[in-house]
């Protein structure tokens, strides 16, 4: 990509995740939506690929869908309140109506299936954009309406997205879809707790960049794409396969690694909630997408190939070794003695 191309649609995404982050009208969160629509869609189709133009299309009119959804919802709320206040959603249409084009952009349960499909179309560098920096407008949106939202609807969409999750992320082989559906799993995370606290959701939100950052940086250095090049991949890097292995045990949640606290606190706060059949559901549900995270685990820390190999191996990488994921992988594993400080701020 030309570089003043690549300079415009890189402050265009961030303009569009400012301006809807921190508007508090509905004409001015839409506008960034749009933006943000706009920019990422170059990033996608910059391959040209057939693959890619399928994924950039999907995506543009999933978004389109959902961008004209939360306009139908603002402008009916509007119409009924006489006011534009994303905080003011008092219309009971207007909640259904912006709850499920959240869910279309976010890619909850059971709007997802564009989702995987258009990750695993786009770059690395693309996917991991999707994965994060695409999800903050929305979830944003989300928090500031969350007075306003169905808890049962929100309930039942977050289990079965932390369910789907885990469930279809099982027999995949592509790691950009195996993080596709670990995103989904994740939402179901987020979504579960917004209701009963917001900056909860905020915190989870970041925890879970943080990894998936680190994790995208480290496929990306070592150019895995699937699980088969992952086997091949310790003899190129073992120190990056060896923090690659230890981060997706943080992102599956286990203690004593950073990805641990988010669920530890959404559980906390469920019981505290009266909402203990909900708290051990998706405790439960986590175990399936624990489950290929520890097939992650194992591809990336085996030292030797297997022996039937119908894959070219490739020995050497030509990607020098990003410093961000020097940087990034101690936050992703250590942070769990910080926790009563973090729990302090929440």
């Amino acid at each position: 990509m030309n570089p003043y191309a690549k300079l415009i649609t890189l402050t265009s995404l961030a303009l569009g995740t400012t301006i809807t982050t921190s508007s508090n009208h509905w004409a001015m969160a839409w506008t960034g939506l749009e933006i943000n629509t706009l920019a990422i869609i170059p990033m996608i189709s910059k391959s040209h690929h057939p693959r890619a133009i399928e994924a950039t299309i999907k995506y543009f009119l999933v978004q389109a869908a959902a961008s004209a959804t939360i306009l139908f919802s603002s402008t009916i709320n509007a119409w009924t309140s006489g006011q534009w206040d994303i905080t003011q959603l008092t219309n009971q249409t207007s909640c259904l109506l912006l709850t499920t084009a959240i869910a279309i952009k976010l890619g909850l349960t059971p709007f997802h299936f564009w989702f995987p499909e258009v990750l695993q179309g786009s770059s690395l560098t693309t996917a991991l954009l999707l994965s994060t920096v695409m999800k903050l407008p929305p979830i944003s949106i989300l928090t500031l309406t969350s007075n306003s939202l169905n808890p049962y609807l929100l309930t039942t969409m977050a289990i079965a997205s932390a369910a789907l999750g885990g469930w279809m992320g099982l027999n995949q082989t592509q790691t950009r879809k195996i993080m596709a559906f670990s995103s989904i799993s994740h939402l179901g995370w987020m979504t579960i707790i917004i209701i009963y606290s917001p900056k909860l959701t905020i915190l989870t939100f970041l925890i879970y960049t943080l990894m998936t950052t680190s994790i995208f940086l480290s496929l990306n250095t070592s150019n895995t794409t699937k699980l088969s090049t992952l086997l091949t991949s310790w003899t190129k890097t073992p120190m990056l396969n060896t923090t690659l292995m230890l981060t997706l045990l943080s992102l599956a949640g286990l203690p004593p690694f950073t990805g641990f606290l988010p669920k530890w606190l959404i559980i906390q706060e469920l019981t505290k909630q009266e909402m203990t059949p909900a708290a051990l559901t998706i405790a439960l549900l986590s175990l399936l997408s624990l489950f290929f995270y520890l097939r992650l685990t194992y591809f990336s820390s085996i030292t030797l190939p297997p022996n039937p190999a119908n894959q070219t191996k490739h020995w050497y990488t030509n990607k020098p070794t990003n410093t961000l994921i020097a940087a990034l992988t101690p936050l992703s594993t250590m942070l769990l003695p910080l926790s009563p400080l973090i729990m302090t701020t929440i």
